[in-house]
Formats: C-alpha cells, sequence, structure tokens
C-alpha cells in the first residue's frame, strides 16, 4: 500500500506574519518558493501516481517548484475545492494575538471562528473534517497502486491527518504544521498512522 504524501505550501506574507490565511489566495514569498524548491529532492525516489491540489495559487505554485507536476506540469495536478484551507470567517487576515484582544483565551480548535463577510461566511471544525473525509474517501482507493501527494494548507492538513488517524477533527490541534514541509500518513499492521513529519524542519524558524 502506498502512502500519501502530505504537503504544507511554502511560506507566504500572511503566514510569516502569523495571519490567518483561509481564503485570501495569496503568493509565496521568496523564501516560500525556495522552501517549495528544497522539497523537490524528497518526492524523487517515490512512486506518485496522483497529485491532488487546494484552488489556491500558494498550493499550486509549491507543487510545481517540488517537482510533483511531473512532465505534463501542472495539467498533471488535480485540483479539489475541498482542499482550502480552513475557513476563518471574520478571522480572516487576523493574528491570534489580535483576536485574543477580543476574546481573552481564544482557541481556534474549541472556540472557532465568527462569521464574516460574503466570500469568507467561515466555518466550524466540523466541517472542515468533513471536507477532510470527503478528500480521503476520493484518493485512499489510489494507494493500492502508490503514493498519493496532497498539496495544501496548515489546518485542513491537520484536520485531514486527524481523520487519517481515526480522531475527531479537533485533534488537528496536535499535529503542528510548518510552511514547506513534506509529511507522509501511512499504516503500521494495517492501522492508520503517521509514518514522518515535517520534512525537512527548519530549526531557525518559529512554529506557525
Amino acid at each position: 500500500m502506498g502512502e500519501l504524501i502530505i504537503v504544507r505550501h511554502g511560506e507566504t506574507e500572511w503566514s510569516r506574519a502569523g495571519r490567518h490565511t483561509g481564503r485570501t489566495d495569496l503568493p509565496l514569498t521568496e523564501r516560500g518558493e525556495v522552501e517549495a524548491r528544497a522539497l523537490a529532492q524528497l518526492p524523487a525516489t517515490r512512486k506518485i501516481i496522483r497529485v491532488v491540489c487546494s484552488p489556491a495559487r500558494r498550493a499550486r505554485r509549491t507543487a510545481e517548484l517540488a517537482g510533483l507536476a511531473g512532465p505534463a506540469g501542472l495539467a498533471n495536478i488535480e485540483i479539489d475545492e475541498d482542499l482550502w484551507e480552513w475557513d476563518y470567517g471574520g478571522y480572516e487576515g487576523r493574528t491570534s494575538p489580535e483576536i485574543r484582544e477580543e476574546r481573552p483565551g481564544w482557541y481556534l480548535w474549541s472556540d472557532g471562528v465568527v462569521p464574516g463577510d460574503v466570500e469568507h461566511p467561515g466555518e466550524k471544525v466540523e466541517r472542515v473534517g468533513e471536507r477532510a473525509d470527503a478528500v480521503l474517501a476520493r484518493v485512499r482507493p489510489s494507494l493500492a497502486e502508490g503514493d498519493v501527494a496532497l498539496v495544501a494548507h496548515g489546518h485542513v492538513l491537520r484536520v485531514l491527518t486527524a481523520r487519517w488517524l481515526d480522531l475527531e477533527p479537533a485533534a488537528g490541534r496536535l499535529f503542528v504544521l510548518r510552511t514547506g514541509t513534506l509529511s507522509t500518513l501511512g499504516t503500521e499492521h494495517d492501522r492508520p498512522v503517521i509514518t514522518s513529519w515535517n520534512v525537512p524542519p527548519d530549526p531557525l524558524r518559529p512554529w506557525r
């Protein structure tokens, strides 16, 4: 059985600043492009038979620079709307310290978000979990033939990891995921496990 290769996109201006970036379609920073290129050597020896990507350009550009697109280029990448990042609603573009000025002790995983505008209505973690379940249901059959790469965002991939492990969506809080990293989800004795996480980590950078 193949593994799920989990790729979080490279750095953006907002991820560097700790601002919640849901549906705002930002490009990679120069450092983000370097991070994405650094991933290119990692999947080189894998049998990747399918690449599924968030519609966001930061994710698509990461897939391209990481060499996941293959000879066919971006045409080889499947776009899946369910891999969009968590919709942060009225907290889009805001940092956690800013939000806590209004809501002391606020924690995304337990307290959720407030509604925003039409483009950012917001969603509960359970809804993110439903989207993750839908992605897993679509890609799981392909694992019988090889590895499947998923290129997306920090929170949605953390929720997806929780669901892979048969945990509740909010258990995604346990899996901190850095920008520009590759992780793998597989099985041991037919049970779902994490086989690698945050590769390659950068010890000089703070967690985001």
